[in-house]
């Protein structure tokens, strides 16, 4: 019976796994070999040994880059958090002895899950976590998913509705969408309210960029119901001041309905036409957090992300 072959780079799995991973990265041998401070020979050597291994080749030539093939693909898949883990351990352990008492912490976040999610989150982390430097960073969902891939902050509390591959999204809250009124409106008490009736008047909502103004439209476009904005304007606050001013109507997330609400506008629920909008917790897909997110995270929600395989895929709204 043949004997497997073995190679020499078996006893340093992860120098060749490396070398993959930095020349599926920058698409060229002599780049990774730059990076990894090697010559290109030995950057070479490696990725031929594990082609031998895998059986499979693991890129090919497009121009004059370097591309994963399928196989290089799902092989960067499994290796890149194993090699990003490796080679970011010493920072990871030096943080994890620091412990809690020193550091900082950067969230990004939409304004609505500032003002009404959070503040009871961050009060409690601030009382037991004073020394930690903690940075509210108030961001459309786009634009918090890219600092969070550029490590510009470590988490993103918000809404999603279609979860990008890189990222895993954990739903915490789920809050009814509301059709808001001003007192004495004509739908505030129309009996069968329907689409069509809330299109007849003008919304007031918030930029095209937020997630609730497509929202909105895409119910309106899939019903193939008509509607007209009559204001755009950023701020739930402000969108509620309007509303009571008879401004306009708006489409709002219960999440954004307080006590100082009662009297001055009119809600009505609108589970039959629109999805109830979740709020939760968006990580880089494969990195761990730090302890300042952990501890932040179990505040909001004990052992989350460790409820599921944490390289899984995020949930999405879709």
């Amino acid at each position: 019976m043949p004997s497997t072959p073995r190679f020499a780079y078996k006893a340093d799995r992860l120098k060749p796994l490396r070398a993959f991973c930095q020349t599926a990265r920058l698409g060229s041998v002599s780049r990774a070999a730059e990076a990894l401070y090697v010559s290109q020979p030995a950057i070479t050597l490696q990725l031929q040994a594990l082609e031998r291994e895998l059986g499979q080749k693991l890129f090919e030539r497009s121009g004059r880059r370097l591309v994963p093939t399928r196989a290089g693909e799902a092989l960067y898949e499994l290796a890149r958090p194993l090699v990003d883990g490796i080679d970011t351990l010493p920072t990871a352990f030096r943080n994890q002895l620091k412990g809690l008492d020193a550091g900082e912490l950067n969230i990004a976040a939409n304004s609505s899950t500032i003002l009404y999610l959070l503040p009871r989150i961050v009060e409690r982390f601030r009382e037991r976590h004073a020394d930690v430097r903690l940075s509210l960073h108030n961001t459309v969902s786009a634009d918090g998913t890219d600092l969070l891939r550029t490590d510009a902050v470590d988490l993103v509390v918000g809404s999603m509705h279609d979860v990008p591959t890189d990222l895993v999204y954990e739903p915490l809250h789920r809050f009814e969408q509301q059709l808001v009124l001003p007192p004495g409106h004509p739908l505030a008490d129309k009996d069968d309210l329907t689409l069509a009736d809330i299109g007849q008047h003008g919304l007031i909502l918030p930029p095209k960029r937020q997630i609730t103004w497509r929202l909105v439209d895409l119910v309106f476009q899939q019903n193939r119901v008509p509607y007209t904005v009559a204001l755009e304007v950023g701020g739930w606050e402000v969108i509620k001041q309007y509303v009571a001013m008879g401004m306009g109507i708006s489409i709002l997330s219960s999440i954004c309905l307080t006590e100082a609400d009662r009297g001055r506008i009119v809600t009505r629920p609108l589970d039959r036409f629109f999805p109830a909008r979740s709020y939760g917790v968006v990580m880089r897909k494969g990195k761990l957090p730090s302890p300042q997110a952990r501890a932040f995270m179990d505040m909001i929600h004990p052992d989350l992300f460790l409820r599921r395989d944490y390289y899984e895929g995020g949930h999405s709204e879709r």
